[in-house]
């Protein structure tokens, strides 16, 4: 059986300024390439496009992952491909990996099997640099922050109040927390300070959620890195940092388009981490496809409880994007985990453990349909060891929720094996259940909370609807952290909840579908630039470790300098 990498480099590509040309009607003059598979579009391009009409948006989400695999980002790209060959003008867009996982649990991210991105080995490292100009613009303010304080501190920050990081594109824990500035005044004043990874960076997240190079702009000067004595905000604006990072990210903003392995279009652009950030590509990638095709078809980090809310209340909340149906997927094996199966039994059948595990599912179509107010199906990815009685109970416990239950093997055949998914999507459209009456958004569509409820109550709100907690914990500092950021104006920013991608809860080894429990907030960090309040809980981290045994292990190049074991 060859491996993902064995498929794409065995893949044939066409050039990508070709596919820009015949199939989306871009002219050379509006792209930039970087050789001849992966190409920037300009901002005056997509600026131009404004006044076309919008096709229709499809999401794509996932119940909570598990060490089984469900393959979102294989959906995603295999739907993509299957609409095209049912005669849907179709675009994919996709967030870029960040190099943290790639070396670290999860290898590439370009989606798998004959479902996949190309040129995959670019996607996966460097590709168009993006994530590097995101890391110096985040650098360059950290070092205008501690060059400012060195000469002298005109602004009078006090250096127990900073809050702005660096950052670095690679899982390493020995970053987490360190001193800095040590060995003399010349290199500064020593204090405790930390390294996030670049998909937290507040960067990324701006630079996502930006419209135009003015809005990313007016975003970057509007970051707080620190306070001062009287705990008044400083910003990138005071430092003068802004237009520097802007500088830097000139090229950045740019979408990148690449193809499928079937030479479709595909935009990945931006990744922000969706258990720590947002988890959504750029906005201004998804405006744009929207203007290029007839159906886009996108993704949310990781489970609908998390990623997709985020998608709901921060993208789509700024955006006034509004999804026209919603896939999720699945996977038998994946379930049985949740009911308690340890992963080297997912193999064999046990009904008992995929209905337990069912349950994740449910509450996944229940958010979906009651609290995001959308419609959807539920796709699940075969395996060869999956049953016919599994796949029967698994049909039947949907049937009561009116949900279609679709097997899909776009893995083993591409866009061929997701074709019937596809279809239901088309179908979903076409009757109309997923538009509003001015046929833009679904018409049951809803936040989960109101711009102008409290943070307390948003998080709450979260808390008790999408999770299924009983109520929201925090200790008296974090409390009175919250109480200040909404009696300084900032309660009108939606909310981004960092929690393990694992459980319902905080509390990863919780499987299936949890209630009762509580979300602890252990800490709030204001992204004033991104316009979100960051709640983190229970113990996830902003700059992740690597495993005993790291991707990067099986990762080199053969003897005719092709990489090997990226999968």
């Amino acid at each position: 059986m060859p491996t993902d990498i064995d498929i794409a480099q065995a893949a044939r590509l066409e050039r990508v300024t070709t596919i820009a040309r015949d199939r989306l009607g871009i002219a050379d003059e509006h792209l930039e390439p970087y050789g001849h598979y992966k190409t920037k579009i300009s901002l005056e391009y997509i600026d131009s496009l404004k006044d076309r009409p919008d096709g229709k948006l499809i999401l794509v989400t996932a119940i909570s992952p598990t060490p089984a695999g469900e393959g979102k980002t294989t959906t995603t790209v295999g739907l993509g491909d299957a609409l095209n060959r049912i005669g849907k003008k179709t675009m994919v867009c996709l967030r870029e990996p960040s190099l943290g996982p790639v070396f670290g649990m999860k290898g590439g991210a370009a989606g798998g099997g004959y479902a996949q991105v190309v040129p995959m080995e670019d996607i996966n490292l460097h590709f168009t640099g993006d994530f590097s100009a995101i890391a110096l613009a985040n650098n360059l303010l950290a070092a205008m922050l501690d060059n400012h304080i060195h000469h002298g501190n005109e602004l009078g920050i006090d250096v127990r109040r900073i809050s702005w990081k660096r950052v670095v594109d690679m899982n390493d824990r020995a970053l987490r927390e360190i001193v800095n500035s040590l060995g003399g005044p010349g290199n500064g004043y020593p204090r405790q300070d930390g390294f996030d990874i670049v998909v937290a960076s507040e960067v990324m997240a701006i630079l996502c959620l930006a419209t135009s190079m003015k809005d990313l702009k007016t975003r970057l000067g509007n970051i707080v890195v620190a306070q001062t004595r009287e705990q008044k905000p400083v910003t990138a604006r005071d430092l003068k940092a802004h237009g520097a990072m802007a500088v830097l990210l000139k090229d950045a903003l740019k979408p990148n388009l690449v193809q499928t392995l079937e030479n479709n279009p595909a935009i990945l652009h931006g990744g922000p981490f969706a258990n720590i950030a947002h988890g959504c590509n750029s906005v201004i990638a998804t405006q744009a496809s929207l203007k290029l095709a007839d159906y886009v078809v996108t993704e949310a980090g990781f489970g609908a409880d998390l990623g997709a809310e985020k998608f709901i209340d921060i993208k789509c909340r700024k955006s006034g994007l509004r999804p026209d149906a919603v896939v999720i997927v699945a996977t038998i094996r994946a379930l049985k985990y949740h009911g308690g199966v340890d992963v080297k039994n997912l193999n064999t059948e046990n009904l008992e453990a995929l209905e337990k595990g069912l349950a994740n599912l449910e509450r996944h179509v229940s958010n979906v349909r009651n609290h995001y107010g959308l419609p959807c199906v539920v796709s699940v990815n075969n395996f060869t060891a999956d049953t016919a009685a599994e796949l029967a109970l698994l049909k039947s416990k949907m049937d009561r929720l009116q949900t279609p239950v679709i097997v899909a093997r776009h893995w083993a055949e591409g866009g061929k094996g997701a074709e019937d998914v596809a279809r239901a999507v088309v179908q979903i459209v076409e009757s109309g259940a997923g538009s509003g009456p001015d046929g833009n958004g679904a018409s049951g569509f809803k936040f989960v909370y109101d711009e102008h409820d409290t943070l307390m109550a948003k998080v709450t709100a979260i808390a008790t609807k999408i999770y299924g907690a009983a109520g929201v914990t925090a200790d008296a500092k974090v409390r009175a952290q919250i109480q200040k950021l909404q009696d300084d104006g900032y309660g009108h920013y939606p909310v981004c909840v960092a929690k393990t991608q694992y459980s319902f809860s905080t509390d990863a080894s919780l499987r299936g579908a949890p209630s009762g429990h509580s979300l602890n907030i252990r800490e709030v960090r204001l992204a004033a630039g991104a316009e979100f309040i960051v709640m983190v809980c229970g113990d996830i981290m902003t700059m992740p470790g690597l495993p005993k045994v790291p991707s990067a292990e099986f990762i080199d190049l053969d003897e005719q300098g092709r990489v090997v074991g990226l999968f």
